[in-house]
């Protein structure tokens, strides 16, 4: 026992450890915590927070959907809209065929310089829009871009090779919007 108390009297406390002069009630007085009625109002005032929060969340939504799709129906107009000129031109081009005149051959002159401006306005329209036409004639053939009708002996085209077009492929940006129609070589008579 002896040694014990000799070890009580070797041990000594660190001067840095502060010293506890008031000890602080765990239990904080009632006055200072909320009663429930407060804890209530401030709940349902949350959860009415929420609720609003939800229901523009549900209303943004339905709105994008209308406006998507909205976007989704009328998504041609642009388009539509810049063919207008275009019918025009070619409604004129029919007026000039079938005018009164005795000059056919003026008639047609007109007719045809008529039809070949709207042509051309109209590949201009579909080049604004990138569609571009796609060039297969004297090409391999390339199933991923034609389809072949038929196949033909050719002296002069060598075989697996468009000889000619019955209709012209387009592509739209970066993808075949029509396939060309072609007819292929199949290489010389033998």
């Amino acid at each position: 026992m002896e040694q014990d108390v000799k070890r009580d009297e070797e041990l000594e406390v660190p001067e840095d450890l502060g010293v506890v002069d008031e000890i602080s009630d765990p239990n904080p007085a009632i006055e200072d915590t909320p009663d429930i009625a407060t804890l209530q109002a401030e709940l349902a005032e949350a959860n009415d927070r929420v609720l609003r929060i939800a229901a523009e969340a549900d209303n943004f939504k339905k709105r994008m959907a209308r406006e998507k799709e909205k976007m989704v129906k009328y998504a041609g107009e642009n388009i539509l809209r810049e063919l207008l000129p275009t019918v025009d031109n070619l409604g004129r081009a029919l007026e000039q065929g079938q005018a009164e005149t005795e000059d056919v051959e003026k008639k047609l002159e007109s007719m045809l310089e008529g039809i070949e401006l709207t042509n051309k306005g109209l590949l201009s329209l579909l080049e604004k829009f990138e569609v571009t036409p796609i060039d297969s004639e004297g090409r391999e053939f390339n199933p991923d871009e034609m389809d072949a009708l038929t196949m033909e002996n050719s002296e002069d085209v060598p075989a697996n090779h468009v000889l000619r077009e019955f209709a012209k492929g387009y592509r739209f940006k970066d993808r075949v919007l029509r396939h060309a129609q072609v007819v292929v070589s199949s290489g010389k008579k033998s």
